[in-house]
């Protein structure tokens, strides 16, 4: 109610009394949406701010201000040494003039988003605040008075409406009205609540209170009172500092809130497929059962097959097929089952313990979604934001998985992360049958599509893998990538070489176009 008509009738009658025969000293911007006016006095200069974020529109008088010396703008230069003649309140209108000496007049459009100044000079727009604001280049100084029948007559008439009658009470008296049943009332009790509003107004008493979760500027005693006034010009000062400090705590709150609320929800995610990943890693976990049973029959397993049916001593001793090396005796071909499944516990306890951090996580986040809920001072919040990013502050460079999984044709599709990753990825959590890619002579990520046992990687799926690794490269923006294509037994590392630097024995290269 701060920008509503009977309020600033209020204030620029007081302005008239406080500004009539003061000169002004400087009219200056040091944001696109506040502009202050520092008026001379007899004693100490007087000062209106406006502040015209279009969220947030609101006039104060701070009984200091100080200029900076820097990104600051003065604006509005020929009323500089102009007097005050008088401040007129347009009638039943949210706006008001400054009426200055040499015919310029400085009009204050108190309309919310689309608030303005405008600077008048014989009664044409000469200068706008906010120029974003074309329509304001029109505005009629002759046309702004506008009248209101308050008769008892009129009401009667328009009782089922009377928004449109009474244009000037604004949001917060219909809300007012709203709450005491308006509508359902007789014609007569309507009359008499409308009554009871225009004598609040009368009585000249400002209130800063919470209404409906929201600090408002109140000419009727409603809701939760914090202070009262009868002077505009402290009251709207005191509420233009408490709303703001409310509101930016408000905003502050909200964006830490949002922020620890998608961590949240990010980690909820990682679990989520992190669970998945390790379901499917223990189904497949069968390598070392292969390698024991292939280690306890070596007598009988001829060299240079192919494949062998054994009895499972694991499993009620049933018959298991393995698939074997040819080129391998059987002594070589458990210890690759036994690689294969030490590599597969590396990644089941890499998995392990990421869950169990980000499981921590969740906890510590939560727990500073309920701490954050119980600030009701903006220094001490800010204070606590500023130790939560502290004692955060390895949140965002915890170690995740060092690849992107994609999955393509019911296969894993790994993308490396960055040159540490590629490491880790190539060297650490791949097979030798696993495929790997990279983009040809340039930097980018290695990509390893998954080894899937007796079967042979599809041609779709290695484009789809040749794709990825297009895009992520250097090569991302060219219409055609050449994609190097190995098993990853032919890629090496030599000892020395920087972080994601490789030696690949044998190659085939694929032409794809690069994409996500």
């Amino acid at each position: 109610m701060h920008n509503n008509y009977h309020f600033l009738n209020y204030l620029s009658g007081e302005l008239d009394n406080k500004l009539n025969g003061t000169v002004i000293s400087q009219c200056f911007s040091q944001s696109r949406d506040e502009l202050v006016i520092q008026f001379e006095t007899l004693n100490n200069p007087f000062f209106i701010k406006a502040s015209l974020v279009p969220t947030f529109t609101c006039l104060s008088f701070p009984k200091e201000f100080y200029r900076a010396k820097k990104n600051s703008i003065d604006l509005f230069n020929p009323i500089i040494g102009l007097k005050v003649k008088s401040v007129y309140q347009f009638r039943n209108e949210r706006s008001f003039l400054l009426n200055l000496t040499h015919d310029f007049s400085l009009l204050f459009k108190m309309h919310g988003n689309r608030s303005n100044i405008i600077l008048f000079e014989k009664e044409e727009v000469s200068e706008l605040f906010k120029k974003n604001i074309p329509l304001d280049q029109q505005i009629k100084l002759t046309f702004l008075d506008r009248d209101i029948d308050w008769s008892y007559e009129t009401f009667v008439k328009h009782h089922e409406n009377p928004e449109k009658l009474y244009f000037t009470f604004g949001k917060l008296i219909w809300q007012y009205l709203e709450s005491l049943e308006f509508q359902n009332k007789h014609v007569e009790q309507k009359w008499e609540l409308i009554c009871d509003i225009r004598k609040a107004f009368d009585a000249g008493r400002f209130y800063i209170t919470t209404w409906k979760g929201a600090t408002v500027l109140s000419l009727l005693k409603i809701g939760t009172i914090q202070q009262e006034f009868s002077e505009p010009i402290k009251a709207i000062s005191e509420f233009y500092y408490t709303f703001t400090q409310v509101y930016v705590l408000q905003q502050e709150k909200g964006k830490l809130t949002s922020t620890i609320n998608s961590r949240i929800q990010s980690s909820r995610n990682y679990i989520k497929k992190s669970f998945a990943k390790l379901e499917e890693l223990t189904k497949e976990d069968n390598y070392k059962n292969w390698a024991d049973i292939v280690m306890a029959n070596l007598h009988v397993i001829q060299p240079g097959i192919e494949k062998v049916k054994l009895h499972d001593f694991y499993n009620n001793n049933e018959l298991v097929e393995i698939k074997l090396k040819k080129d391998l005796n059987a002594q070589k071909n458990a210890e690759l089952f036994y690689k294969k499944s030490k590599n597969q516990n590396i990644e089941l306890t890499f998995l392990k313990e990421a869950i169990q951090k980000k499981e921590k996580d969740i906890q510590e986040l939560e727990t500073q979604l309920c701490t954050i809920e119980q600030f009701n001072d903006l220094k001490a919040f800010r204070q606590f934001a500023s130790a939560i990013k502290t004692d955060n502050s390895d949140i965002s460079e915890e170690r995740h998985l060092p690849y992107h999984e994609f999955l393509f044709g019911g296969y894993r599709i790994w993308v490396g992360k960055n040159a540490q990753a590629n490491d880790e990825l190539t060297q650490r959590l791949s097979f030798k049958e696993d495929l790997w890619l990279h983009a040809k002579d340039v930097t980018g990520s290695h990509v390893l599509i998954k080894y899937q046992a007796g079967k042979n990687f599809p041609k779709d799926v290695i484009e789809r893998a040749a794709q990825l690794a297009a895009y992520n490269s250097k090569r991302r923006n060219e219409t055609l990538c050449p994609v190097i294509v190995t098993p990853k037994k032919f890629v090496r590392k030599k000892k020395g070489d920087p972080a994601g630097a490789v030696v690949i024995e044998r190659e085939d290269i694929i032409m794809v176009e690069p994409k996500l």
